[in-house]
């Protein structure tokens, strides 16, 4: 496993964009996850340390909070059995408003593309949770699985969304 690797797809970046690249399966999920800046600093200290990866049932290798260039490897099963996701952040936003960050697929990754986790801060005091992605397949495995590899990226979205819920309560 390469993690200094270039990124296995060429749009670097683009979860920051309105429209995400052709060619891809997209994910937007935006849901409340509570109100305040307490809700919305708790639920940005979970995020930027992986605890709602942790969270939502993964394995995750990485030597600090998310910052980008920072190699992590998400990790799908347990031990021996575990299928290594290797990732590397690609950017992070820390505002007064929004805080969250993206990382692209990496060699290895059972998948090529880009996941976006952000938290938003809305004038009316409203935190919202938004998950952008685009992917497809990178390996003949994920190739082969078809609708159940689509499917095991919709409970990964779910897991994220239940335990960000989770992380933001006091």
């Amino acid at each position: 496993m390469l993690l200094n690797a270039p990124f296995t797809y060429a749009e670097v970046g683009a979860t920051q964009e309105a429209s995400l690249p052709p060619g891809y399966k997209h994910v937007r999920r935006d849901i409340r996850i509570g109100d305040g800046p307490e809700t919305f600093d708790r639920a940005a200290t979970a995020l930027f340390g992986w605890r709602m990866h942790r969270g939502a049932g993964f394995g995750v290798v990485a030597d600090r909070p998310a910052v980008p260039g920072l190699p992590v490897v998400i990790r799908i099963g347990l031990g021996r059995v575990a299928l290594n996701a290797p990732c590397r952040v690609v950017y992070r936003v820390d505002q007064p408003d929004r805080r969250g960050f993206a990382y692209g697929t990496l060699p290895g990754h059972p998948e090529s593309g880009e996941e976006a986790f952000v938290l938003h801060l809305t004038a009316s005091g409203t935190v919202r949770f938004r998950i952008t992605a685009f992917s497809r397949p990178a390996t003949t495995i994920a190739r082969l699985g078809g609708p159940l590899t689509s499917l095991a990226q919709e409970l990964a979205t779910n897991r994220y969304i239940s335990s960000m819920l989770h992380l933001s309560r006091p």
